[in-house]
């Protein structure tokens, strides 16, 4: 398997080279030259095949040439059996065709950890062969900072830098990182939002020179590894409910574009997808891109849904690249404007959009109502993001007798602020934290200032 930059000016790497690049050379993201395509047949033989075992099949075109099979399947079969349900991502029903895909059975709570215990073992793995060391630098709005660390924490080969937006992220997401205190782990909270921490990781990987011959990785979903495990839940949850005999489709709480784009791409890998429904909070650039053609930036707002706290959606850039028929200099002419103006995409490309996604915005009271209703209803609880996503859902359903299946990104219990202001009762933290706000923190506040992180990374590393 070989990947390409949508930027189009960097040379194809193998898996190996873009798990340990993330960034591409050029500024732009790494994207397979060619999808696997399955066969409804092929999809159909895979119906009562565990999840890790589903996984493997999706996954293994994608390593191709870069890591053996028995090795790759150890590897799947060690992630996804420290989740704590045997299903792995099980479905749970809330209405006559209404699901809910529960992704926060990992060890932090989060659907980033599908990903990211896998994406962990892999570097690993491509670093102890190679002898090599490696600096990871992250930014989070809140579920891949922890997931990442709890993915990296273990490996002698990695020192990992996360850095998150002061005091905009909940207690508990902040606590996941800041009280893992392993000495190759570091949390730096930014004194800004998480577009601020995004951009400074991209600055760094256009010019690592500050690094004085280290060299940098990605766990952002800008890193191919994220988005590749993610395309196995959405295969789990068609085959659960019948598919690939019928389709299905999917709402996606989203703020980076990554989950969302994971299911674009097992479409376009063979599974028969309804609808793709982007449900975004009131920083709804993404819907507005998709419903108006309206690529502007506006000031990013505080939420309770703080992982979806994002104007500038870094995927969003895999998905202009195919709609562009992979032209990388349009895409970079493009991204290059829109750091300074607003921008709007020509005819074919906007109209193409909306063929491929449904797109809502849901406010900060429609969250806290939804999460109310459905309570009082089921008596099930959703965390603010998944709330979204069922209210998107049911806002823009096409066809009733078509299941509509919701992505469960993280599990309540991080999201105290919302439940409460839904007039509910927080759950209690689960046993492998039920002691976190007991334990000691440890991160450093910096100014939004990409020299002072670089500084304070230098001496961390010397």
């Amino acid at each position: 398997m070989k990947y390409i930059s949508t930027r189009g000016q960097a040379a194809e790497l193998n898996f190996e080279e873009v798990l340990l690049a993330g960034l591409a050379s050029d500024g732009g993201l790494y994207v397979p030259k060619e999808l696997p395509v399955f066969s409804r047949a092929e999809i159909a033989a895979w119906s009562g095949l565990s999840y890790a075992d589903l996984a493997f099949k999706i996954i293994s075109p994608f390593v191709a040439g870069s890591v053996n099979d028995t090795l790759l399947k150890q590897m799947i079969d060690e992630t996804y059996d420290g989740f704590d349900h045997s299903a792995v991502a099980p479905l749970k029903e809330l209405g006559s065709n209404e699901w809910v895909l529960e992704l926060f059975h990992g060890p932090t709570l989060a659907f980033k950890d599908f990903a990211l215990q896998l994406l962990g073992r892999l570097m690993d793995h491509f670093l102890k062969k190679r002898a090599e060391k490696l600096v990871i630098l992250g930014a989070t709005s809140g579920d891949t900072g922890s997931a990442a660390i709890e993915g990296c924490r273990h490996s002698e080969c990695v020192d990992i830098f996360i850095m998150h937006p002061h005091n905009k992220v909940s207690e508990v997401q902040r606590r996941q990182m800041t009280c893992v205190l392993s000495d190759n782990v570091h949390n730096i909270a930014i004194s800004g939002n998480f577009d601020d921490c995004q951009e400074m990781v991209k600055a760094s990987f256009a010019d690592q020179d500050f690094l004085q011959g280290r060299k940098l990785g990605a766990v952002n979903s800008i890193n191919w590894a994220r988005i590749m495990s993610q395309i196995v839940y959405y295969f789990s949850a068609s085959i659960a409910l019948g598919g690939p005999h019928r389709e299905v489709s999917f709402s996606v709480p989203t703020g980076n574009f990554g989950d969302i784009f994971a299911g674009y791409i097992a479409k376009q890998m063979g599974l028969p997808i309804k609808q793709l429904v982007v449900a975004t909070n009131s920083n709804d650039i993404l819907h507005r891109a998709i419903s108006a053609n309206d690529i502007s930036k506006s000031p990013l707002q505080h939420t309770l849904s703080p992982s979806m706290d994002i104007m500038v959606s870094s995927n969003f850039e895999r998905l202009l690249f195919d709609l562009y028929n992979q032209d990388g200099a349009a895409i970079n002419e493009l991204l290059n404007r829109f750091k300074t103006e607003s921008v709007a995409l020509p005819k074919e490309q906007a109209d193409k959009i909306k063929t491929i996604f449904d797109s809502a915005a849901i406010s900060d009271r429609q969250t806290c109502a939804t999460i109310k209703q459905v309570h009082a209803e089921t008596g099930y609880l959703l965390d603010p993001h998944t709330a979204i996503g069922v209210q998107a859902g049911r806002d823009l359903n096409a066809d009733k007798s078509i299941p509509m299946i919701t992505l469960a990104t993280a599990h309540p219990v991080k999201f105290p602020d919302a439940i409460a202001q839904a007039g509910l009762e927080v759950p209690p933290l689960p046993e492998h934290l039920s002691d976190l706000f007991e334990r000691p923190e440890s991160f450093a506040v910096i100014a939004n200032d990409l020299s002072a992180v670089q500084k304070y990374m230098l001496d961390k590393l010397i």
